[in-house]
């Protein structure tokens, strides 16, 4: 008989994909929807980014190019991280790739054999334990607890260690807390990494949106340069969602197992976008400067108006655009929550279990979206309220 591979029985989907299909099938019955379900950011590449793609296509750039990337993004790259990390890295290490889940896969793939087990943060990014899972590894969650900040606690992480460890995926600023990881969390799990010879995968996709200080790469840790893999790319940054760009930035030894990936997989990534990328890296219209001082500015009206809500709290995110609520005040579950929330005010949000376990008391936002949007969003969420306010009355 024939049967579908049993890896794909373990592998999950995204909460987020869910509710926006669901969401969809409501706007189609005429239902005004308000979507901050997804993490998409309600901008577009600058004109000069669009501008660099059709002079590439103008120019006959539209053919099989370098397996790895194409040499000049390459080049920038590293300029941008040296300009915008101070991390020094080397462009024949950067492997370009078809977005940043395409990334982690095949970082992921190279670098794990079936039993080994990955520490990964819950909640997190659906894809970290999925992933794993589909390998044939096994995930190992350490908690970002509210008590602690959504910090890593570090005596967590080295407790879960064992000989099978193999890999820690490490996201800050992290989806869906929004939590930038202190420079003593970073540096302790540089530590243990270093300790235990344990690989490091730091997904710093939302690394330029942060809303205060100086955004610390793993790579500035002592002992990272031969373990730790960056994962990153333009569709937070740059708001180039759908142009699916991602890239590492990884070990020497680790480049050809990621360019042998690409080979048997997408041979290359399209040639002209990869020219309109080393536009958008040199920014020179400062797109993603306004960019994020404009999620700063939702951020604040936002997560003020969350707060104004019966038995929803929010911690202000220190980076990315997600406002991530603790709704146990309200008596109801986070699924019961998000279903009022879209069936009677018609806004999608995500449920927190989506993100793992230990978001079960959570709602995800994402303030991707306009002002407008999101005064008319709280107003709504404050008029649907009702539905717990008698829970709360009665406590």
């Amino acid at each position: 008989m024939r049967t579908i591979a049993s890896r794909m029985s373990v592998m999950s989907g995204e909460g987020a994909l869910s509710v926006f299909a669901r969401a969809k099938e409501l706007e189609a019955q005429g239902r005004p929807i308000i979507h901050l379900e997804l993490g998409e950011p309600d901008f577009h590449a600058g004109p000069s980014v669009i501008e660099s793609a059709a002079k590439a296509l103008r120019e006959g750039k539209d053919r099989y190019c370098a397996v790895i990337g194409v040499p000049a993004l390459r080049d920038e790259i590293a300029a941008y991280l040296a300009r915008t990390r101070k991390i020094k890295v080397s462009a024949a290490n950067i492997v370009i790739a078809p977005g940043c889940k395409a990334a982690l896969f095949f970082a992921m793939m190279a670098l794990l054999e079936p039993g080994d087990e990955v520490l990964y943060p819950d909640p997190g990014f659906p894809g970290y334990p999925s992933i794993t899972l589909g390998l044939g590894a096994v995930p190992v969650p350490f908690e970002l607890a509210s008590r602690n900040n959504f910090q890593p606690d570090l005596s967590e992480v080295a407790a879960k260690i064992t000989r099978r460890t193999r890999m820690i995926i490490l996201n800050s600023p992290g989806n869906p807390t929004g939590t930038v990881y202190t420079d003593g969390v970073q540096a302790g799990l540089a530590e243990l990494a270093v300790k235990h010879d344990l690989w490091v995968l730091s997904d710093e996709i939302y690394a330029r949106i942060i809303y205060g200080g100086e955004y610390l790469s793993m790579l500035r840790y002592p002992g990272m340069a031969e373990r730790a893999l960056i994962i990153d790319g333009f569709s937070k940054s740059f708001a180039m969602t759908g142009w699916r760009l991602g890239y590492t930035v990884c070990p020497p030894e680790v480049t050809p197992a990621l360019a042998m990936m690409a080979v048997n997989t997408y041979t290359c990534v399209a040639e002209f976008t990869q020219y309109a990328a080393i536009d958008a890296l040199k920014d020179r219209e400062g797109s993603t400067l306004q960019m994020v001082a404009e999620f700063a500015r939702r951020r604040e009206l936002f997560v003020r108006d969350l707060n104004g809500i019966a038995g929803f709290r929010c911690q202000a995110p220190e980076g990315a655009f997600y406002a991530w609520v603790d709704i146990r005040s309200t008596g109801m579950s986070a699924e019961e929550i998000c279903r009022i929330l879209l069936d009677d005010a018609g806004v999608a949000a995500i449920p927190g279990a989506a993100f793992g376990p230990s978001g079960r008391d959570f709602v995800r936002f994402s303030f991707a979206s306009s002002v407008a949007n999101l005064r008319e969003a709280a107003e709504r969420m404050a008029k649907v309220s009702v539905a717990w306010q008698g829970t709360l009355a009665s406590k």
